[in-house]
């Protein structure tokens, strides 16, 4: 084996004089790539330390709970995210638990990272449990996890056997929320990494590309995240956990499909051209134009996140845009730069070789030329009957528990307060209004179905006087839902008052309406951006209107699938409102990709040979890469589902099982036969439709 590699590496010397004159451009790309990220290297793991998941962070800049979490600040002197401590034990209170919890409230009220005073223990009714509530600073979302964190440690010290203590409310929940994000660096990376080798090396057979392919993903990574951090860190973009997860995933699942495309037409050209400089140079130049095609189309649908009135949305479109650019880069630059150094042992211990003329993709080809009209309908049918399930998606959103899907212990102790206090203690609605009619919308919020205590801050700040309403429902349930919008409306009718209802019940009516909202607005803005760019590729509007409905299609499958999977399989309560348009941009913008890559391939080939013998052409010698292209991506999203939150797995089913659609189905059966029933008219109005068919 070794005489293979020493043959192969002696082959790697281009031909020429002014070839060889030339191998020191190629090293000093290589180079100036592995230099950089040597000294950026851990910019992806600062990514965590400027993330915000707390709810007021997706909100849209102008909402009404917006307004109230900037009013409540100057009530408390800074931004708070309240820690709600719950004891309890099955058989009641003993007075040493009584002891115990006095003890332990003292010990908390002592630890860094509070604002103002820890609240007195409040017992509940039935004996059984007793609440404090510590506010907790949330200038820093990263450093008000570790508070928590510190503050469950000195909890569960020196507590009495059978009493147990749970850290819940707005603190819990973002300290957990910390805790599973904090995984992405590690946990996802090396499990979307390991993926990508393993599946490279079943598509190339050879152990030195995909360390290749890995350490150009890795650089682009890099990259997008040195832009990134500081502008997350300056608050110029919003960055959470759920939007660095998807980063990550993309930079990879992008990275590789980029290279896959260009080793593919890399190892096309090494059959044709004098030496590995000429067939690395003219890969770069044919495969340029799809790529940069793939890559636009991909950030600009991004991008339309930006109409997005939600400010978590609005940090996506950037933050995954940029990983995207620099997938492109480093694909362009760092990968054509390796593979001219390394030459035809970079495909050791296969020699590349012509593929065969009667393998799998060939077979494919002829029986969509033979069968295109049935293979067209059958599929196209069968897409349509499971895009018939896609309405029966519930996504209405769901309860702050239910985001997780493991019982991490802020749900343990939501489920603790809920059993022996009102439903909403630990997260009131919050009104601030006037200070002059504070009476009158108090007295207002009394009398609102679904309210059990009223309770009027004595501080006045600026005019205007802070109102804390306890709900009787769950702060994250349906009922107080209802009971937030009814306070709504009694507050808002109060003469001179300019009340405003904030709160955790508020903050996810807001997320749930504005998600909505989008819905409507940034779907036909992204199919009316990536059509244009489809136009100007393909040089026709028949074509991009046969790709877009397609896709759309295939969409609407997926979606009726997820329906099916969500409610039946695992029985989830719900979705996210915004797992539809997370869904529909990615499906949209990766899906378009494939039919990108087969479509220029289709032009170029119709050209020279005609429409028909084009198509069956490029789908032959296309089929491979771009089936592997789909594979990977759609293993690295699936990667997703390691992290417990229920958003993350949803995601990771439809991007993972819709990529496999696309690429399997629509872009190998559905568009080829279409384009070959529909002839060179697929082109109208460009010159292409006057030649042969």
């Amino acid at each position: 084996m070794s005489s293979r590699l020493d043959e192969a590496l002696a082959q790697t010397k281009p031909l020429g004089s002014r070839a060889r004159r030339r191998w020191w451009l190629p090293a000093l790309i290589v180079l100036a790539w592995l230099a950089f990220g040597v000294v950026a290297g851990g910019m992806p793991g600062k990514l965590s330390q400027v993330q915000h998941n707390d709810g007021i962070s997706f909100l849209p800049a102008g909402a009404e709970a917006t307004e109230v979490a900037r009013l409540q600040e100057k009530f408390a002197g800074g931004k708070i995210l309240p820690a709600v401590v719950i004891f309890s034990r099955t058989g009641g209170l003993t007075p040493a638990d009584q002891a115990a919890i006095a003890d332990r409230a003292a010990a908390v009220a002592k630890l860094p990272g509070l604002t103002g005073e820890v609240s007195p223990p409040l017992p509940s009714g039935d004996g059984k449990a007793a609440q404090l509530i510590a506010p907790v600073s949330g200038v820093d979302g990263f450093e008000a996890g570790r508070t928590v964190q510190r503050m469950r440690e000195t909890l569960n010290t020196g507590l009495p056997a059978g009493l147990t203590v749970n850290v819940t409310g707005p603190g819990g929940f973002n300290a957990d929320l910390g805790e599973v994000f904090a995984g992405i660096d590690g946990r996802l990376l090396v499990i979307t990494a390991a993926i990508v080798v393993v599946i490279l090396i079943l598509v190339y057979r050879s152990p030195l590309l995909p360390i290749v392919v890995l350490i150009s993903a890795g650089l682009a990574l890099i990259a997008a995240s040195a832009v990134i951090e500081p502008l997350a860190a300056h608050d110029v973009l919003t960055l959470n956990g759920q939007t660095q997860g998807i980063l990550f995933i993309l930079v990879f699942g992008a990275s590789t499909d980029y290279a896959l495309l260009l080793v593919a037409r890399y190892r096309e050209e090494l059959l044709r051209q004098p030496g590995t400089a000429a067939a690395v140079a003219a890969a770069v130049r044919a495969s340029f134009e799809s790529i940069a095609a793939s890559a636009g189309t991909v950030i600009l649908g991004l991008l339309c996140m930006l109409f997005s009135e939600l400010s978590s949305n609005k940090g996506l479109g950037p933050v995954a845009a940029l990983g995207i650019a620099a997938s492109f880069l480093a694909s362009l630059t760092f990968l054509p730069a390796a593979l001219a150094l390394l030459g035809r042992a970079a495909f050791w211990p296969i020699r590349p070789s012509a593929p065969k003329k009667n393998g799998l993709w060939q077979r494919v080809s002829a029986l969509v030329g033979r069968r295109f009209r049935p293979v067209w309908i059958v599929t196209a049918l069968a897409l349509a009957v499971l895009a018939a399930f896609a309405p029966t998606l519930k996504s209405n959103g769901v309860s702050q528990a239910d985001v997780f899907l493991d019982r991490v212990d802020a749900v343990a102790g939501q489920d603790v307060l809920t059993e022996h206090f009102p439903g909403g203690l630990g997260d009131p609605a919050v009104v601030v209004t006037n200070a002059a009619a504070a009476n009158a919308v108090t007295e207002a919020a009394r009398t609102t179905e679904g309210i059990a205590a009223v309770r009027t801050a004595p501080a006045v700040v600026d005019g205007k006087a802070e109102i804390e309403a306890t709900l009787s429902a769950p702060a994250d349930s349906t009922a107080a839902t209802e009971t937030v919008q009814r306070l709504r409306s009694a507050v808002h009718a109060v003469p001179g008052a300019d009340a405003k209802v904030g709160g955790q019940t508020a903050t996810q009516l807001e997320v749930r309406d504005a998600a909505e909202r989008d819905r409507g607005l940034i779907i036909p803005i992204v199919l009316v951006v990536i059509l244009g760019v489809l136009a100007l590729l393909l040089r026709s509007l028949l074509a991009p209107l046969l790709l877009i409905a397609t896709v759309v299609l295939s969409f609407a499958a997926t979606l009726g699938v997820g329906a099916l999977v969500f409610n039946h399989v695992f029985d989830f309560p719900g979705s996210d409102p915004s797992v539809p348009l997370y869904a529909f941009v990615f499906l949209v913008a990766l899906g378009i990709d494939y039919n990108i890559f087969l479509m220029t391939r289709v032009r170029e080939e119709s050209l020279r040979d005609g429409t028909r013998a084009g198509t069956l052409h490029a789908l032959g010698v296309t089929g491979g890469v771009i089936t592997s292209a789909g594979v990977v991506l759609a293993a690295t999203f699936a990667a997703l589902s390691v992290l417990p939150i229920l958003f993350m797995a949803q995601i990771a089913f439809l991007v993972a099982f819709g990529v496999l659609l696309d690429t399997l189905i629509v872009r190998s059966l559905l568009v080829p036969a279409l384009t070959v029933h529909i002839g060179r008219s697929v082109w109208w109005p460009g010159e292409l439709r006057h030649g042969r068919s």
